[in-house]
């Protein structure tokens, strides 16, 4: 079983004749990703591989079936490309844009109330699920199947305890990037939530950052409600109080938001903390270890 996306996702690409779009299609379709349409304004009719585009969302539901959406278009245009997916009834939506003013995100937030959509992002480096296809921009050859999910606000250090995990001969069941932004579609707790209730995911690693407090959150949630074993890590230990670090949600202010914080919170819920990114693929190896035994 796989969460997000499985045998039945349909993909359809907005944004798809851009330089983003058409790169990240052609290496999705490269994992096996069952990408059914595109969509570009001012495009519909033409191809891109193979791949029918349309000049609509509606379009590519109601003639490819599709029920996921990528999206790659510029920032001016990602809330209305939103807008438009949920509109058209598609059950996920993943949106890798960076650079949404957070009032619109407070509207996609409240569009996204009682639709039946789900959504990653944005700013994000999208979801993957080995041996079904991804959504994004996480490279191909990193990923192995397996058993342990990965949830991170963190881009990079998705890739790398990815990686890690893969070289330690240990699979994945879904790696989602949930973004860095201070308002994102889904939360830790969101993604905690499925992998919890997922037979294939035997373990979680969870890769936090400064500020905000939804670290924090994700640790009551594990506390009541994950019995999974979750591994942690929490990026930007040395930002100063004030000072933005990579993201715009990764900033500490009033007081809140520190890294010791979240690590203090996770460790009382019960959490492995690991403080050396490079050690987090060693412990999740030790925690398999010891379900073996």
């Amino acid at each position: 079983m796989a969460i997000l996306l499985d045998e039945k996702s349909r993909i359809v690409i907005q944004g798809i004749t851009g330089s983003e779009g058409s790169f990240h299609t052609r290496e999705a379709v490269k994992l096996g990703t069952r990408v059914v349409a595109g969509v570009t304004p001012g495009k519909g009719g033409t191809e891109l591989d193979g791949i029918p585009v349309y000049d609509c969302v509606g379009d590519a539901v109601a003639k490819q079936k599709a029920n996921v959406s990528g999206i790659y278009t510029p920032a001016a245009f990602t809330p209305d490309a939103i807008f438009e997916a949920i509109e058209a009834g598609v059950r996920l939506v993943v949106c890798m844009t960076e650079g949404i003013p957070v009032l619109e995100m407070i509207r996609v937030k409240q569009a996204l109330k009682g639709s039946g959509a789900r959504m990653i992002g944005p700013n994000c480096p999208g979801i993957t699920t080995p041996k079904v296809g991804k959504v994004g921009f996480m490279p191909n050859f990193i990923h192995k199947q397996g058993n342990v999910g990965v949830i991170s606000r963190s881009g990079t250090l998705t890739y790398e305890v990815i990686w890690q995990l893969t070289n330690l001969g240990i699979g994945q069941s879904t790696s989602v990037g949930i973004g860095g932004d201070p308002i994102v579609g889904s939360g830790f707790t969101d993604i905690l939530a499925l992998f919890e209730r997922d037979p294939q995911t035997e373990a979680i690693v969870m890769i936090g950052e400064i500020g905000g407090t939804a670290e924090e959150e994700a640790a009551e949630f594990i506390r009541s409600q994950v019995k999974k074993p979750v591994v942690s890590f929490i990026a930007g230990r040395t930002a100063p109080p004030g000072r933005r670090m990579g993201h715009a949600g990764a900033i500490i202010s009033g007081g809140k938001g520190t890294a010791a914080d979240k690590f203090k919170a996770l460790e009382k819920a019960g959490v492995i903390v690991e403080k050396n990114p490079a050690e987090l693929g060693q412990r999740v190896a030790e925690i398999l270890q010891k379900k073996k035994i």
